[in-house]
């Protein structure tokens, strides 16, 4: 009797140990990163639209949640409390170099042109008397974020090859972080910097902010007039930061929930213009290919040799 028992109590305990699996499958609820770049009320509320509709697809409690800063959201990531967010090239490059198996890229932003890249933009006030970025030398420059792609790392990058040394007193009197592209762009208009740099597609009419980008929000926001700004300084190219999820997240949530992004544009497009800063052609699919060459920008300068 003994025996039969200890060997139906081994069949429960295999019986259960089978089936854990898929009890780790289920979710209980879900967790949308929002980056910085404007202020966390118009984050929540330029998402709020992919909350609901995430929620009524994953038939889970879903939330957004919008960090001070853009390593808030990586730290998310890499903790595991956020199950999705939106990154720049350089955010992703830091989550990636840092735990190659944290997140996966999976969809990325397209322009009205079917483009997927931007540019880093550099800016002053229209009355600063400026034309080119080289006459705010001995001035003030504003940077975003250490871990912006456009409000730091390109131009930290490409200024210096210009002749622009970003460290301070050596071109420009001084460089500061603001914090956020809303807050470089807020610094220029009331003088707090001379000059400084943001990110906009590049596509569409500079007095409208162009078509997407951190000053198209700020237009939309009446916050700066464009008319009353010039533009100095334009990079090259940057990849558009990818749409990425916790790999450790059961398939089925993934497919849902990529799947609700990449027809967003279809299903509301007011929607989609919100959670991608300004006018879209939609999300496409994007691999881990995209962003190796800012990868390597970002493990050089990380190693002080960019």
């Amino acid at each position: 009797m003994m025996k039969q028992t200890t060997t139906t109590l081994a069949l429960l305990a295999l019986t259960s140990a089978l089936a854990a699996p898929s009890f780790a499958q289920e979710i209980t609820g879900f967790n949308i990163g929002v980056l910085g770049g404007e202020n966390a009320q118009d984050r929540m509320t330029s998402n709020e639209c992919l909350r609901k509709y995430a929620e009524e697809t994953l038939g889970v409690p879903v939330k957004l949640f919008t960090p001070a800063d853009y390593d808030g959201v990586i730290q998310g990531l890499l903790g595991g409390s956020l199950d999705a967010a939106i990154l720049g090239a350089s955010g992703y490059a830091k989550t990636y170099l840092t735990d190659p198996e944290a997140v996966e890229p999976v969809l990325v932003k397209t322009n009205l042109d079917g483009s997927s890249t931007y540019h880093s933009i550099g800016f002053a006030r229209k009355d600063s008397g400026f034309t080119k970025l080289e006459d705010a030398k001995g001035k003030v420059l504003g940077f975003g974020d250490p871990n912006s792609t456009s409000g730091y790392l390109v131009p930290a990058v490409e200024l210096p090859k210009a002749g622009m040394s970003v460290k301070p007193g050596e071109f420009f009197k001084d460089v500061k972080f603001t914090g956020g592209h809303e807050q470089t762009i807020v610094a220029v208009k009331n003088g707090d910097v001379d000059a400084g740099v943001t990110w906009a597609d590049g596509l569409g009419d500079w007095e409208d902010g162009y078509n997407s980008g951190a000053l198209r929000k700020a237009v939309d926001a009446g916050l700066v007039d464009m008319n009353d700004m010039v533009e100095l300084w334009k990079s090259s190219p940057i990849p558009e930061g990818p749409w990425v999820v916790r790999k450790k997240l059961p398939e089925d949530a993934k497919t849902k929930f990529v799947a609700l992004v990449a027809g967003l544009i279809e299903k509301d497009k007011d929607c989609a213009y919100g959670v991608a800063g300004g006018e879209t052609a939609g999300f496409k699919p994007v691999t881990h290919d995209a962003y190796e060459t800012i990868i390597e920008v970002r493990r050089l300068e990380e190693a002080g040799g960019a």
